[in-house]
């Protein structure tokens, strides 16, 4: 078995990593090659602290090493690939030049990691849109469980049960949705985190005490603020952007959130959002 990835972000080396724990064959790009060498060097870290925590075969990391191939972009992955996914940033342009770059190496499936861009408008522009579909993950990928396969009126049968079964190689389970705006976690898991925001910025709670109401009153395993450092605050604005153009003003990003973000407050991968990491 084969898959590409394009995107050496946190979530495109988590797929990776995930892939390749599983012994699939792996081919990463990202937008030249020496991103994709230091991504593929960070992955390579993920291996050894999982090893050596004792959460990972010392084995199967060395395999997983072995079969990590970096390529300079996805025009130079192998063709007939079982699965090609992006990663990329959340930019509806971005992601076209990509899947159709990806699309002409014929991948058996061909898969977006878009946590909020509607994949009937990333299909517009595909050959063979019947062979397109969301595959979104989630952070960490290695330990969330949950994959959300999100099907748009063009995609085959064929597809949609290739992808299920892909989740299901990875040990992690599929819901599958409908195209929609946020689909289903990203609209809801939005919302959420707005209304979080807008706490904080009327200085209702601090944030650590409005997550801990989600964690402790409503079980939630991380709070929304947190959720949001973690996940990327930019990464979020984008989301929120996306879902107000196209569900309508309640998904309208909090001041409090584009300030921070113009000011490179953007959660953990910056070391400070809502918390210092």
């Amino acid at each position: 078995m084969r898959v590409g990835v394009v995107g050496g972000g946190v979530m495109g080396r988590g797929i990776a990593y995930a892939f390749l724990i599983k012994g699939v064959h792996l081919q990463l790009a990202d937008i030249d090659l020496a991103s994709a060498q230091r991504s593929a060097e960070l992955i390579q870290g993920l291996l050894d602290e999982a090893v050596a925590k004792g959460k990972l075969d010392g084995e199967v990391a060395e395999e997983a090493s072995r079969i990590l191939e970096v390529k300079d972009s996805p025009s130079s992955f192998d063709s007939g690939a079982d699965l090609l996914i992006e990663a990329v940033p959340e930019q509806e342009d971005m992601k076209k030049a990509v899947l159709s770059a990806m699309e002409e190496r014929d991948p058996l499936l061909l898969a977006s990691n878009t946590s909020a861009i509607p994949i009937t408008a990333l299909a517009n522009s595909l050959k063979h849109p019947d062979r397109f579909l969301g595959m979104h993950f989630f952070n960490p990928v290695w330990a969330m469980p949950l994959v959300e396969v999100v099907v748009s009126p063009e995609t085959s049968d064929t597809a949609r049960q290739r992808a299920i079964d892909l989740v299901n190689l990875l040990g992690k389970e599929a819901i599958v949705v409908r195209d929609s705006p946020g689909f289903a976690t990203s609209r809801l898991g939005i919302a959420l985190g707005l209304e979080a925001i807008r706490m904080v910025e009327e200085k209702v709670a601090e944030p650590a005490d409005i997550d801990k109401a989600m964690e402790l009153g409503y079980r939630h395993p991380m709070g929304p603020l947190r959720l949001g450092d973690l996940v990327g605050l930019d990464v979020r604005l984008d989301i929120a952007r996306i879902l107000a153009k196209e569900l309508g003003p309640r998904f309208e990003p909090p001041q409090l959130l584009i300030d921070m973000v113009a000011a490179g407050k953007l959660g953990k991968k910056t070391g400070e959002g809502f918390y210092r990491w």
